[in-house]
C-alpha cells in the first residue's frame, strides 16, 4: 500500500521560497508517475507539477512554470517541489500523489494521496 507524507509548508512572504518534500514508501516506484497538487478554499484541486520515477520527465502547470521545479531522490523515495517567485495566489494546500503508468493532469487518475501541507504567501 503505498504512503505518501508531505511536508515543508509554512507561511513566506510575496517573492520568497519554499521547498515541499514527499516521502514515499509501501512500494516500488518504478513506473510511476509522482504529481503534486493543491487546492485553494472554495477552489477545485488543481495539477502543479509532475514528474517520471523512472524517465525524470517532468511536467508543469502554466501558471507554474518557470517557477516551480519538481524533482525526486530515487535513494530516499522523496519527491521535491521548489517553489520559487511565490505569489499570494499560490496559497493553497498542497497534495503529493501517485499515479501508475503515464503521466495526468487529472486528479481522479491518482489513486494515492498525502495529508496536505498547507502553504501561504503574504503579500
Amino acid at each position: 500500500q503505498v504512503q505518501l507524507v508531505e511536508s515543508g509548508g509554512g507561511l513566506v512572504q510575496a517573492g520568497g521560497s519554499l521547498r515541499l518534500s514527499c516521502a514515499a514508501s509501501g512500494r516500488t516506484f518504478s513506473n510511476y508517475v509522482m504529481g503534486w497538487f493543491r487546492q485553494a478554499p472554495g477552489k477545485e484541486r488543481e495539477f502543479v507539477a509532475a514528474i517520471s520515477w523512472t524517465s525524470g520527465r517532468t511536467y508543469y502547470a502554466d501558471s507554474v512554470k518557470g517557477r516551480f521545479t519538481i524533482s525526486r531522490d530515487n535513494a530516499k523515495n522523496t519527491v521535491y517541489l521548489r517553489m520559487n517567485s511565490l505569489k499570494p495566489e499560490d496559497t493553497a494546500v498542497y497534495y503529493c500523489a501517485a499515479t501508475f503508468g503515464r503521466n495526468s493532469d487529472y486528479a481522479g487518475d491518482f489513486g494515492s494521496w498525502g495529508q496536505g501541507t498547507q502553504v501561504t504567501v503574504s503579500s
